[in-house]
């Protein structure tokens, strides 16, 4: 990390977490954050779902919620971005406090519920948007829909023209009985609905499923034959867990999804049997508690075309995006790699 890189983060971390993630957003809106631009080589660059991607190392969705910060997004060394999630209508979300900080973990727990400026002003923001870059948006459902499958069609179709892609998120724990979703039959209806909508876009996105790694061996056999008979074009893996295997700080005991370095084993391991079950149908995106190039690569190694980074940047700052670009394309130059393609899932059996 950088001096005085390192100097705001210690600044940032003695406030409270959610004024800290403001205070973030800020940043990269004044471009005070660690800027390096396009990052890539020919070992970097990355095909996903139809995007070309100059390096596969993304930032996760939940960090922009209201795509304020595009421009600085843009610049920040990570190979795509996915912001959001966005509701139909504008909500607050949960009362505060609904986001913790885990130092000694490397974590965070947050229990948000959705809360964003809805899909009409984000997508006044993604309209504008930078011409780099791969811009992507999460699609949520509104707490209070009389009909949360809708919603997401709904959202896709007011902002689709503005997007390289757009991720069904039915894995958040802080919505109650949005996980329910997943389940086969409603799953499938919903990415129905979904498809048929981005079967209407002027230009056809990519559509991708993000799924919870709390989920038994049946439950992810029935999502994965869900997600190809579907349609859709890659699934993330993982959202944030229920989890606290592992965790010390007494803040576990708070509600809400967990999401850093506890993540990294569990949600690699749904990683690879998600890999396993598709078996090359479906490129699939790694997340969950990715803090440094050999995360990355052993996400890739277990069967991700891609990976998506956030609750580290808390602990690490901005320029660990770059960290991890560049030590992702050492690692494939040192074990003899011309593209990270040709390292996808070759270490998937020490995952199952």
């Amino acid at each position: 990390m950088r001096s005085m890189e390192q100097l705001g983060m210690k600044a940032l971390r003695s406030v409270d977490p959610e004024v800290s993630h403001g205070l973030a957003i800020k940043a990269l809106q004044l471009g005070l954050a660690h800027a390096p631009g396009t990052i890539t080589s020919p070992r970097l660059r990355s095909s996903l779902a139809g995007l070309d991607l100059p390096n596969p190392v993304g930032i996760a969705a939940g960090f922009d919620k209201n795509a304020t910060a595009l421009k600085g997004l843009s610049v920040s060394g990570f190979g795509f971005a996915e912001v959001g999630a966005a509701t139909p209508r504008a909500q607050p979300g949960n009362p505060k406090p609904r986001l913790f900080r885990l130092m000694e973990d490397k974590a965070a727990i947050n229990r948000f519920g959705f809360n964003n400026d809805g899909m009409e002003a984000i997508a006044k923001r993604l309209a504008n948007r930078p011409a780099q870059g791969v811009i992507g948006l999460n699609l949520g459902a509104n707490k209070d829909s009389n009909d949360r499958a809708a919603d997401f069609a709904k959202v896709l179709a007011h902002c689709g023209a503005h997007l390289d892609f757009a991720t069904v998120n039915v894995s958040s724990p802080n919505t109650e009985k949005l996980r329910d979703l997943q389940g086969k039959a409603a799953l499938s209806a919903l990415l129905a609905g979904v498809m048929q909508t981005r079967d209407k876009l002027a230009r056809k996105i990519p559509v991708f499923l993000k799924i919870a790694p709390d989920l038994s061996d049946g439950e992810l056999s029935e999502i994965a034959e869900v997600a190809i008979e579907s349609g859709v074009d890659a699934v993330i893996a993982t959202n944030t867990t229920l989890s606290r295997d592992g965790v010390l700080n007494p803040q576990k005991s708070e509600a809400g999804g967990l999401s850093g370095k506890p993540l990294f084993e569990k949600s690699t391991r749904v990683l690879a049997r998600l890999s396993q079950l598709t078996d090359g149908e479906l490129p699939l995106i790694g997340v969950g508690g990715v803090s440094s190039a050999e995360d990355a690569y052993a996400k890739i190694c277990a069967g991700a075309s891609a990976v998506q980074v956030y609750t580290a940047l808390v602990f690490g700052g901005f320029s660990l995006g770059e960290d991890i670009v560049r030590g992702l394309d050492a690692l494939l130059e040192r074990d003899g790699f011309a593209n990270v393609a040709d390292a996808i899932g070759t270490k998937r059996g020490d995952w199952l």
